[in-house]
């Protein structure tokens, strides 16, 4: 993420402050959010059973235990502590994405339940639980949090499933989106880091951007590997090409056989040549050269037959002479008095 973390340790912390406690109320607390030898979360009716109590007792001792903590002498003597995790977090842009911030404090998972805990504990800090657009979150303010949330869901709307942006200009029109929020938060770090929050947007291995359950982000299969690998590559490519690629920029092996074999059932790409596939959307027909003829007259009615091969070659990788070819097929095309060919029937 980017920014300088703590200067105190969080564990040291967080002992003192369970030290306020007495021996039954701190245990739950420990074991609640795994803050003792185990760094494993124990759930509200595991901890019922080990104490043989139910689930809501537990509950009230959590409860219990946190007043007792938030009202102690060791509490205030703490707040720069608290003091400076709100700082951290306002630095990487006010509004964090629960998951990301734990890992970037720490990859120990027993430091980052002590983070979590303070982070539960301190007043300065507000959490908003995942909902069907947004990850669990944290924030420090109210203002922050509410314009970076529009913000998104703007963005997402006007977003189709076959969208993919570079990320350079995601994040500019992001920003371009969240108004009146301070300029000490208006830089591509705090950007991705915002984006990061929804559920509905997201980002591929090659760093663009579009909405997350498309398969243009979430890339599974060999299909969805090749199609990014042709886009980027920006015109049409041989299959062994297209193979290589996809173990280049994915580092997933694609062996050849394999990969031309998903190329020719997917409907996303077009065969335009010995061995070559083009992406449909780049306006490519499908169907053999003889049928690229028959759409282009459909299309435009009679063409002379060098106006028909400058058209076809525009959807296939031939030579003229297998177009030429093709316009002798007396059965489908018919050659008029002026020279221009049209379709018989």
């Amino acid at each position: 993420m980017g920014a300088q973390k703590l200067t105190f340790k969080p564990k040291v912390v967080v002992k003192r402050l369970l030290a306020a406690l007495p021996a039954r109320a701190r245990d739950v607390i420990e074991s609640r959010y795994g803050l003792g030898d185990k760094a494993e979360r124990m759930t509200l009716e595991a901890i019922g059973k080990t104490y043989k109590i139910t689930r809501e007792r537990v509950r009230q001792i959590e409860n219990y235990a946190f007043g007792v903590i938030r009202k102690s002498d060791i509490y205030k003597k703490e707040k720069a502590a608290f003091d400076e995790l709100e700082k951290l977090i306002d630095a990487l842009g006010g509004v964090v994405h629960e998951e990301d911030f734990l890992k970037y404090m720490s990859d120990d998972e027993g430091t980052q339940n002590q983070v979590n805990f303070l982070l539960v504990l301190g007043d300065p800090f507000k959490k908003r639980k995942e909902d069907p657009e947004f990850h669990h979150r944290w924030y420090v303010s109210e203002d922050i949090i509410g314009k970076v949330e529009a913000s998104i869901k703007k963005l997402y709307e006007n977003l189709s499933d076959d969208d993919l942006i570079p990320e350079a200009e995601m994040v500019s029109n992001f920003l371009d989106t969240v108004k009146d929020c301070s300029e000490k938060y208006k830089n591509d770090e705090v950007a991705k880091r915002w984006l990061s929050l929804s559920k509905k947007v997201g980002r591929n291995p090659l760093g663009e951007w579009g909405i997350s359950k498309s398969s243009n982000v979430r890339a599974k299969g060999m299909r969805d590997y090749a199609y990014l690998a042709i886009r980027r590559h920006g015109s049409p490519m041989h299959f062994t090409e297209v193979a290589k690629a996809i173990q280049k920029l994915f580092d997933r092996t694609a062996h050849v056989a394999t990969c031309h074999n998903e190329l020719i059932k997917d409907p996303r790409f077009v065969l335009v040549g010995r061995g070559l596939y083009a992406l449909k959307e780049w306006g490519y027909s499908t169907g053999v050269v003889k049928d690229v003829i028959k759409e282009i007259l459909r299309q435009n009615g009679p063409l002379t037959k060098d106006e028909i091969v400058e058209k076809v070659l525009k959807e296939r990788y031939v030579k003229e002479n297998t177009i030429v070819v093709n316009l002798q097929n007396q059965s489908v095309f018919k050659k008029g008095k002026d020279g221009k060919y049209s379709l018989i029937g």
